[in-house]
Order: structure tokens, then sequence, then C-alpha cells
């Protein structure tokens, strides 16, 4: 009978996680050594620095998940280097435990106002040091993890559970962001008929409908373009820097791309579906001006027939 065993490397090995990275800074190589070879018994990946300047540099070319900054180095001190951390978004939330020989407290205590998440007295006892490493990991870890939930939070309310296009808080953001002489177009996109396709085909249906022209919207923008769903049947697509003429033809591609094409329902039953269209420009700070009037061409466009693109003041 064969040998069905397998041996240990014919097994799939789990990935394996890679160590926290801690960058030693200090201006002693001895200290360094010390401080490097009580981490790496203990688990760690350590790289050096012998001075605040050199610190930032490896900080920006790879960042550590933490730091022991020494307070009192030549070139750059560790209070200066934390200064310019701080300074610097991408080093700004890198933990830092300050080292120090110092008996007196002021130079800690302005390092804890500035951000420094703890200290050490030199010279350090080994478990000291790894529980003091340890501790600041697990609290960064924590952090992240807080704002990661708060992020997802933040996406889940802004997030339109049946299309999975932002709302109106997205596009709130979105506008928040930007400068407010910047010009934008706005387009109103309305379903026609809705409440009859509801009624005649069903709810479920008309769910349907509604994630078959989000879709159909997305195929027809550019990335450049925001486009939400404002509520019912009707979507809002945001142009950041389209003047009234490319909002129109941008219009007329929403409209035809959702008309042109019947909706199959089942293999014996298609849909008609159109949408009508409101159009209007102008500047990020006059947006709510901007969106009435879009909103104003939107009932000129259903008032002339729909299924057609009305712009405002045309």
């Amino acid at each position: 009978m064969a040998d069905t065993q397998h041996s240990g490397s014919d097994r799939r090995k789990p990935d394996r996680v890679a160590p926290p990275k801690v960058l030693v800074t200090d201006d002693s190589t001895a200290t360094r050594r010390i401080l490097t070879r009580t981490l790496v018994d203990a688990g760690y990946e350590v790289s050096e620095a012998a001075d605040g300047r050199e610190a930032i540099a490896v900080c920006r070319e790879e960042p550590p998940d933490l730091i022991l900054l020494d307070v009192d180095m030549p070139v750059m001190d560790g209070i200066s280097a934390l200064e310019e951390m701080k300074a610097d978004d991408r080093l700004r939330h890198l933990p830092v435990l300050f080292l120090t020989a110092r008996t007196s407290g002021s130079e800690v205590a302005e390092g804890l106002d500035l951000g420094a998440q703890d200290y050490l007295r030199k010279p350090c006892e080994p478990a000291e040091l790894v529980a003091r490493v340890a501790a600041a990991l697990r609290v960064k870890a924590q952090e992240a993890a807080l704002q990661r939930q708060a992020e997802e939070l933040d996406h889940l309310s802004s997030t339109d559970t049946l299309t999975g296009l932002g709302n109106r808080r997205r596009l709130e953001a979105h506008l928040s962001k930007l400068p407010p002489d910047t010009t934008a177009s706005v387009l109103m996109v309305d379903v026609d008929h809705f409440k009859r396709i509801n009624d005649n085909e069903g709810h479920a249906v008309g769910d349907l409908v509604l994630r078959v022209v989000t879709g159909r919207l997305l195929s027809a923008v550019q990335d450049r373009h925001l486009v939400v769903r404002w509520g019912g049947e009707e979507f809002v697509v945001l142009a950041v820097g389209a003047e009234a003429a490319e909002a129109a033809q941008l219009g007329e591609s929403l409209r035809a791309v959702v008309s042109d094409t019947p909706f199959a329902l089942n293999p014996f039953n298609t849909l008609v579906v159109t949408v009508s269209v409101g159009c209007a420009s102008g500047f990020v700070s006059d947006l709510e001006q901007v969106l009435h009037a879009a909103d104003e061409a939107l009932y000129d466009a259903k008032r002339a027939g729909r299924n057609r693109v009305a712009v405002a003041g045309h």
C-alpha cells in the first residue's frame, strides 16, 4: 500500500507575520548595541540612527512601527527631531519613546507635551524596555483599529445601501475639500415614471431598475465626476471644472446610456426605462443655488416630455 503521509515540507505553511520594526536612535554606539540586542532577542526588527537628523531620514525612507529617541544628541537632539516629525504628515503618527539619562524631567515633559508616548531612563532594564515597547505598540494598534472603525462608519453613513453610491453626505464631504471659487456643474438625473414601474412591476423590479441605472450612469462618467443617489429615483452628478456646454454634453450621454438599451426583466419581457436630466453650472461657493437651478431645469425637461436634457438658463 502506498504511503499516504505527507512530510512537513509538503504542507501549506501559513503566512508569517512580519515582526514590528523599531528604530533605535542614540549617539552612543554601545547604547544602541545593547538596546538592539535586547529588542532583537524579544522578536523585533531593529534599525539604528546616531542622531535626530539621521532618524528622520530613516523614517522617511521606511517608517518604523516605533522610535526610541534619545533626548541628548549632537546634530539634532530628540526634542528637535520630534518637533520636525510632528510637522510631517507622513511621520506625525509614529509612536515615540524618549530615552534620557538626565534626572531632571523638564526635557521629557516637553517631549510628552509634543506628543511622545512615553519615556525610559538610561540605563534601562531589558525587561522594562521590552514591556514599554510592547505597551506602546499595543496602544498604536488600538488607535489604528479605532481609526479603521471610524472610517468604516463614516463610509457606511455616506453610502446608499441599495446602489452602493454615495449619498448627500458624501457629496457634502467632497465639496468641503474644494476651493470655493472652483467651477462645477450639477446634473440632476431622474428616472421617468418610476412610480409606474413600482406599481406595475413591483418594488423588487424597481430596486433592480435603480441598480441597473446606477451601473449605466457610472459607465458614462469619468473618474473626476462624482455620482450620488440624491433620494428615491433621483441621482446627482457633480462635474468639477465643467461649464454649461460640457455639462449638457455629459447630460446627453447619461440620458442615452440609460434609454438606448431596454431592461431585460426575463427572457420574454423587457422594460423601456428613460431618464430626464437637468443641468446647471456655477461656483462651489454657490452650490445650493446651482442645485436649485439644476432641479428647476430637471422639471423643465419633465414638462417638455421627459427623456431629454434641459440646461438652466437656456
